[in-house]
């Protein structure tokens, strides 16, 4: 099964649409979305194309093809709204003998991970700041920020096939950094 996983879109229509179009173009059977789906939240200015309703409207349908955990942005009045469940704390996939805790970054991550077997894998967002680093007992990994990267990264997300993990700049489609399990 191919995965794209993304985080952080924070109700950008601009960059909600060019995800849509990588889901499409890379032809991944599911989109893994690590929470902040519709809101901004306080610290982060507007992004482009701010339109939550509009948000709203092009992931509903896709509501079968979708697996979300909750970001610190997401709330109970977001779940009103959307057709698929968001409000999981995490979510944990199979990915050859290896688990992948996937989670948004607010409670769980590098510093604070979940009970984890030596050599599982977490993958968060929430920093907007991809990464991928070997923890000791596990490997860490961020798919940075759809439409607010920062630390002067490119917007992104992740491909999963395989065992196989690759960050690619969603606006030039160029892959930035790989890691197979």
């Amino acid at each position: 099964m191919k995965f794209l996983i993304a985080s952080d879109i924070h109700g950008s229509l601009k960059y909600c649409e060019m995800l849509l179009k990588a889901f499409k173009q890379e032809k991944a059977d599911k989109i893994i979305l690590l929470g902040d789906i519709l809101y901004h939240g306080p610290r982060n200015d507007l992004p482009e194309n701010y339109a939550p309703k509009a948000i709203i409207e092009l992931l509903n349908p896709l509501k079968d093809k979708l697996l979300c955990v909750r970001g610190n942005c997401d709330t109970e009045v977001d779940q009103m709204v959307l057709n698929f469940p968001i409000l999981a704390d995490y979510a944990v996939i199979p990915v050859g003998d290896k688990l992948l805790y996937a989670t948004h970054g607010h409670k769980y991550n590098a510093q604070t991970p979940p009970p984890l077997s030596k050599g599982d894998l977490l993958i968060n967002g929430h920093t907007h700041v991809p990464k991928c680093e070997d923890m000791g007992d596990f490997i860490y990994m961020n798919c940075g920020s759809v439409s607010i990267p920062k630390e002067n990264s490119p917007h992104s997300y992740m491909i999963l096939e395989n065992g196989k993990f690759q960050w690619i700049d969603l606006v030039t489609g160029e892959i930035f950094n790989q890691y197979e399990v």
